[in-house]
């Protein structure tokens, strides 16, 4: 078990110093397709949000010690509707950049909702 835990901890630090990283799944898409895809169907945008929820999820586990300890990704003071709109309204504004783009925004939104 400990030698299984010192492995995936190795594999993550190398993966950490990684100096790209290609991100897969749903998220990967502009935030034009997001847009298209969302105004043409707009069920859509459950399937882009949970791929959100679980970045800012895998990001917040990934961090190093000390950093973002206890951050909530769901407060009160941002329901999952307001997240959804922050999204939207940063794909709006933003259709040349990615719909991770707009979900790393939104995590420093969460962090800075923290403090």
């Amino acid at each position: 078990m400990r030698l299984t835990a010192a492995a995936l901890c190795i594999g993550l630090a190398t993966c950490a110093t990684a100096q790209e990283t290609k991100i897969v799944g749903i998220g990967a898409a502009t935030c034009a397709r997001f847009n298209a895809q969302v105004a043409e169907a707009p069920a859509s945008e459950r399937d882009y949000l949970a791929w959100a929820q679980g970045f800012m999820s895998g990001a917040l586990m990934r961090a190093p010690p000390g950093v973002d300890e206890g951050l909530d990704l769901l407060p009160p003071t941002l329901p999952l509707p307001d997240q959804a709109a922050f999204l939207r309204s940063f794909c709006r504004e933003h259709p040349e950049q990615d719909y991770m783009d707009a979900v790393r925004a939104l995590y420093h939104r969460l962090r800075g909702a923290a403090l």
